[in-house]
Formats: structure tokens, C-alpha cells, sequence
């Protein structure tokens, strides 16, 4: 130990350069004595929360009833609020460290955003209105375009501000869905509603299911025209391709998947909340609940330091194999849900 002391003190009183270059490796040692815990405490993913129980909380601070839709909405604004007020705030679009390096919790971020982004489309594309030929309500035209905003500006304008802006806009559409004395802000809770969202949910989980497989690589069959034998494509493809993650990026990939499933479970319980009449006539609840609970297992504490690749049946445990399992049982859930809505 004696060594090592008197061989850095040698090493700093003879660093070339003198007091500028001792200046600079100072700041370098302290970012780093900084940079290390924080980035620990910034990339802890939020707790979960109840929908249903905070949105009556808010209702009744703002003085207002739940009504249909309510929990939804105030579920959407929670979810991207959380993005910008975590620990760290929103990180996707820092450029200086921690947030830099911390590329976990900024594909933690994205799953997120995606899921939002989704609800958000939909609330303004059939969820807020009675018929195709029925009138956009203002606000989330406002909201929808400004969540779709890129994740990653930092600067004139910043993704922040711009998702604030979203925030302010579907703010404005839950307080006035509360207001019983006006009738032009409505959420319809109907079958069909919630059939044309589960299928955007559907194609997302298939995605990411598909993308976690191939942590390992895979040989996959060329499906795209399965089914319609007139059936035509841009260009000619292989019969087989064989798909296989980088592995720099199997890490990004969970990530990003257990923020969707983080996002789609809370989004998910309170749509069990608003439509319950239309889920318990289908005799669907259950089928939903199922959904949930596959979600929620994606969330469990991952124990090791690091995301494991291992193979299939090898020594080591494969996460994203975990992962792409509670998502692909999910994803069979919903077709079977959607199958359940679209009955008469």
C-alpha cells in the first residue's frame, strides 16, 4: 500500500504538463467518484403504482368525479410524467454524464414512450370519438403529435419541454372528461375501441418478442405471404434468414422491453377499471387479468450485474429468453382477448 501512495505522489508531482494536466485529471477522478453512484441511483426504474386508487386520489383533489375514462387518461399522464421526473429526469437526451452512459435506463425510457405514444393515438383516433366522421377533440390533438415528439433533442426544442406540452393538452381533456356540465370531451368505452388498440399492443409485443428470441440467433422461414397465394412483395427476399441480436445491444433490447411491459400493465389496469361493463359482458375480465399478471413477471428483481446471454439449454441463464417467454404468453393472451371482443 506504502508503494502504491508514494507511487502516485511521485506520478503527481512529475505529471506532464504540470498544473493544467493535474487540473484535468482532478476533474476526471471527481466525475468519476460522482458519475459512478449516481448513475447507479438514476438507473432504478420507478415502483410500480395502482391506477385505479391514484386517479381516484386525483379526482378528489381536483374535486371531481371519476367518470369514464378518467382512470385511463390520468394513467397516460402518469406514465410520461414519471418519465420526466424519476430520479435523473428524462436521461434519453443527455449528452453530458452519467445520464451519457446510461443506456439501460434510456431504453427503459423508450419502451415506455412507445406505449404511451400508442395510447395516446388511440384516445384521439377512436377512444375520445363516437364514429369516424365525428369531430377530434382539441386538446389531444395537441397531445398525440407532441408525445410523438423525437426522444432524443436535447436542444430548441428539448424532448422535455415538448412532452409537457403533451402533458398540459391531455390534462386539459381529463378535466373536462370530469365536467359533467359540458359534453363535447367523451371516452367511449366500447368493444370495438378497445379491440383496435389491443391491436396496436399486439403487433408491439410481437415485435419485441421476435427481437429478444434473437439474442442466441435463429433461422427463420420466410412467412410474409403465408395464407394468400396471389399475395405480392416489393422485392424478393431468402427462403430462410438467419437473425441474431448484436451483442452490444441484448442489453438495450430487455431493457426495452421490460419498460413496455412496465408502461402496458399499469395502461392496462386501468382500462380493466373503465371498461369493465364491456370486459364482464364478453366475460373477458379474466382473460385480461391474465395478461397483467404475465406482464407483471416481467418486472422481478434481476439478481445478476449484468444481462446473461446464455444459450437455450446452457449453463448460464439466457434473460432475454426469460423476457421474450412472459411477453410472447402475453401476446397470446391478447389475441385471445380480442378474439372475445369481437364476438356478438
Amino acid at each position: 500500500m506504502n508503494f502504491l501512495i508514494d507511487w502516485f505522489l511521485d506520478f503527481w508531482d512529475n505529471m506532464p504538463g504540470g498544473k493544467i494536466s493535474r487540473t484535468i485529471f482532478s476533474a476526471f477522478i471527481l466525475t468519476l467518484v460522482i458519475s459512478i453512484p449516481l448513475g447507479v441511483y438514476w438507473s432504478m426504474t420507478p415502483a410500480a403504482f395502482d391506477p385505479v386508487t391514484e386517479a381516484q386520489a386525483d379526482a378528489e383533489e381536483q374535486q371531481a368525479e371519476v367518470t369514464t375514462g378518467y382512470t385511463s387518461v390520468y394513467t397516460l399522464h402518469r406514465l410520461v410524467d414519471t418519465l420526466l421526473t424519476k430520479p435523473g429526469g428524462y436521461i434519453s437526451n443527455d449528452k453530458l454524464p452519467p445520464g451519457l452512459w446510461l443506456d439501460n435506463i434510456s431504453h427503459w425510457e423508450y419502451g415506455v414512450l412507445v406505449q404511451s405514444r400508442d395510447l395516446a393515438r388511440a384516445l384521439r383516433k377512436d377512444f375520445s370519438r363516437s364514429q369516424s366522421q365525428s369531430v377530434e377533440y382539441p386538446a389531444l390533438t395537441v397531445a398525440e403529435p407532441q408525445f410523438h415528439f423525437d426522444s432524443n433533442s436535447w436542444l430548441l426544442p428539448s424532448s422535455e419541454s415538448q412532452y409537457r406540452e403533451g402533458l398540459e393538452a391531455l390534462r386539459e381533456y381529463n378535466i373536462a372528461l370530469a365536467d359533467k356540465t359540458q359534453s363535447e370531451a367523451q371516452f367511449f368505452a366500447r368493444a370495438d375501441n378497445l379491440n383496435n388498440w389491443l391491436g396496436d399492443v399486439q403487433t408491439r409485443l410481437g415485435s419485441l418478442s421476435q427481437r429478444l428470441s434473437a439474442s442466441v440467433g435463429q433461422k427463420r422461414l420466410n412467412t410474409d405471404l403465408a395464407g394468400d397465394p396471389d399475395a405480392e412483395q416489393s422485392t424478393q427476399v431468402a427462403a430462410d434468414t438467419e437473425v441474431k441480436t448484436p451483442w452490444l445491444e441484448i442489453d438495450d433490447v430487455f431493457y426495452e422491453a421490460r419498460g413496455s411491459a412496465w408502461a402496458l400493465l399499469h395502461i392496462l389496469k386501468a382500462i380493466e377499471h373503465d371498461f369493465g361493463p364491456v370486459l364482464d359482458k364478453k366475460n373477458a375480465r379474466v382473460s385480461l387479468r391474465q395478461i397483467i399478471r404475465e406482464l407483471e413477471a416481467t418486472q422481478e428483481t434481476v439478481w445478476s450485474p449484468m444481462i446473461l446471454n446464455g444459450g437455450g439449454f446452457g449453463v448460464f441463464a439466457n434473460h432475454s429468453l426469460v423476457m421474450a417467454n412472459y411477453i410472447s404468453r402475453a401476446n397470446a393472451a391478447i389475441i385471445d382477448l380480442r378474439e372475445l371482443l369481437a364476438r356478438g
